[in-house]
C-alpha cells in the first residue's frame, strides 16, 4: 500500500476552483449566439433571473489580479461600454419572456468606475425591461480607494443591499508588492460611508499567498478587517498563473510564501475569524451566524457559481458585458472577451456569445455532486448516481481518487458516501476533482489546491 502524501504535496497539486461544471477551459465553440439565443428563448415567462454585469475596467491593473480587466485612464472608453450595456440589456429582454429579476451582481474590473449617473442609467434600464419587485440581493464589488459619500448615495438609491469590498492585505510591505496601497483608513472610511446610507450587508475579501506576505501579516489583516464587522469575508488563496495573466510577471516569484506558509497562513486566518463568531461557509468564505450565507449553509441550501458561494437559487443567471459568463438551463454561455467584438454583437442587436457548453445528464449529475461536497463538506454520490441514472456504481470511478485522499486523511467513505475531515477541508478541491471526467481528457492548467 502507498504511504500518504503529506499536506505540503497535496497543496501544491493543480485543480480547478470549481464555481462551474463543466469548468471554463471546456468551454467550445459550438455554443454560440445562435445557439445562445435559442437556449434564452426556452425560459419559461415565470422563470426567475439573476443578472451579472462585468465591467472590465480599472484606474490602473494590481499585479496579483486574476480578473478580466484592463486600465482605463480616460472617461471616454467607460461611457462607450455603458452605452453598449444599455443596448445590451435591450437585447436580452427581447430574447426571452421572463422578466422576474431576484439577484444583480456587478464585478469587475472596477464597477464603481462607472460613477452616480451612469450607475443609475444602467439600473434604471433594468428595471424598465424587467421586474425587480421581487428583488432579493443586489451585491456590487467595489475598491475601496474609489468610494466616496456621492457613489455611496447612488448605491443606495439603485437598491444595492450589500457591497464586497476588496481589501486582499493591510499590511504596507504586501501593499506595496502587489501594486495596491490601501490603508486600513480608507477601508474603514468606505465601511462607514455605505452603512451611513443604509448598505449594511458588507463583505470584506482577503488573500493569502500574496508576495512578501507572513502569517503574521495574514493575523494582523483578518483582526483588522473582522473590527469592522463586516456579515461575510472571504479568504482567497492568490493563484499565480503568470501564462494566463501576464502582468503577474512582476510578482517575484521567490518573494511567494511556499506551500507550508500557505497552508499555515490559510489556517492562522481562519482562527482569528472563528474566534470572532463567524461560521465557516465552504472553502474560503466565513459569515456571521445570522447572514442568509450561514443560514444557507446550516439548511443545506448554498450554491456556488461564477461569483463563489452564494444564496442565489435563480432559474439562470444571465450575463451581461465582455467576457460574461450566464448559466442557463440547456448550459453555460460566455459573451466575447474583447469589447470590440462584443460591441459590434449588441450593436447588430444580437447577443455576443462566442463559446459556452452544453450540459449532458452527466454533466448535471457530477456538477451536483461537486456542488454539494463543496458546500456541505461531504456527498453521498450512490444516491446521487441511482436517482439520476439507476445504478448507484455509475460514479465509481471517483473511487480510487477518493480511496487515496482517504488514505490522505482528507476525505472519509462510509460506503458511496465521502465526507471532508476537518483537516482536509482546506483540499476540498481534490475531493471535487475526483468526480471531473473532463480532468483526465485534457491538460489544462490550473492553479495549485491551497
Amino acid at each position: 500500500m502507498s504511504q500518504p502524501l503529506s499536506p505540503l504535496v497535496l497543496a501544491e497539486r493543480s485543480v480547478p476552483r470549481y464555481t462551474s461544471y463543466p469548468t471554463a477551459p471546456h468551454f467550445n465553440t459550438g455554443v454560440d449566439a445562435d445557439v445562445a439565443a435559442h437556449w434564452l428563448s426556452e425560459l419559461a415567462p415565470e422563470a426567475s433571473l439573476s443578472l451579472y454585469l462585468h465591467i472590465p475596467y480599472c484606474r490602473s491593473i494590481c499585479t496579483y489580479c486574476g480578473c478580466h480587466t484592463k486600465a482605463a485612464r480616460r472617461d471616454e472608453p467607460v461611457e462607450a461600454y455603458t452605452q453598449t450595456l444599455l443596448a445590451e440589456i435591450d437585447v436580452l429582454a427581447r430574447g426571452t419572456m421572463a422578466r422576474r429579476v431576484t439577484h444583480i451582481h456587478w464585478g469587475g474590473g472596477t464597477p464603481s468606475l462607472l460613477g452616480p449617473e451612469r450607475l443609475i442609467a444602467l439600473v434604471e434600464r433594468i428595471g424598465a425591461r424587467f421586474d425587480l419587485s421581487a428583488m432579493v440581493e443586489h451585491a456590487i464589488e467595489l475598491d475601496p480607494r474609489t468610494v466616496d459619500a456621492p457613489l455611496a448615495r447612488a448605491l443606495a438609491r439603485c437598491g444595492v443591499n450589500r457591497a464586497s469590498l476588496g481589501v486582499q492585505d493591510l499590511n504596507l510591505h504586501v501593499q506595496e508588492a502587489i501594486g495596491r496601497v490601501q490603508p486600513f483608513e480608507i477601508v474603514r472610511d468606505c465601511v462607514e460611508m455605505l452603512r451611513a446610507e443604509g448598505i449594511d450587508a458588507i463583505n470584506l475579501d482577503l488573500m493569502y499567498g500574496l508576495p512578501k506576505q507572513t502569517v503574521a501579516d495574514v493575523e494582523r489583516t483578518a483582526e483588522l478587517a473582522a473590527s469592522l464587522s463586516p456579515a461575510r469575508l472571504a479568504i482567497f488563496g492568490y493563484a499565480h498563473v503568470p501564462w494566463f495573466k501576464t502582468h503577474q510577471r512582476l510578482i517575484d516569484a521567490a518573494t511567494l510564501p511556499g506551500a507550508g506558509e500557505r497552508l499555515e497562513q490559510a489556517d492562522a486566518a481562519t482562527r482569528v475569524l472563528l474566534a470572532d463568531g463567524y461560521e465557516v461557509i465552504g472553502l474560503d468564505h466565513f459569515a456571521r451566524p445570522d447572514d442568509p450565507m450561514a443560514i444557507a449553509a446550516r439548511a443545506g441550501t448554498l450554491r456556488r457559481n461564477f461569483q463563489g458561494y452564494t444564496t442565489d437559487v435563480a432559474d439562470a443567471l444571465l450575463g451581461l458585458g465582455a467576457s460574461s459568463i450566464g448559466r442557463l438551463p440547456r448550459g453555460y454561455v460566455q459573451n466575447a472577451p474583447d469589447v470590440g467584438n462584443w460591441r459590434r454583437a449588441v450593436q447588430a442587436g444580437r447577443l455576443s456569445v462566442v463559446k459556452g457548453v452544453a450540459f449532458s445528464v452527466e454533466d448535471h449529475i457530477r456538477g451536483s455532486v461537486i456542488e454539494r461536497l463543496m458546500c456541505d463538506f461531504a456527498v453521498d454520490f450512490g444516491s446521487a448516481a441511482e436517482s439520476a441514472y439507476g445504478q448507484a456504481e455509475a460514479l465509481d470511478d471517483a473511487l480510487p481518487d477518493l480511496h487515496a485522499l482517504e488514505r490522505d486523511g482528507v476525505v472519509e467513505m462510509e460506503g458511496r458516501t465521502v465526507r471532508l475531515t476537518p483537516k482536509g477541508r482546506p483540499f476540498m478541491r481534490l475531493a471535487a476533482a475526483a468526480f471531473d471526467s473532463y480532468l483526465r481528457q485534457g491538460a489544462a492548467r490550473h492553479s495549485v489546491a491551497v
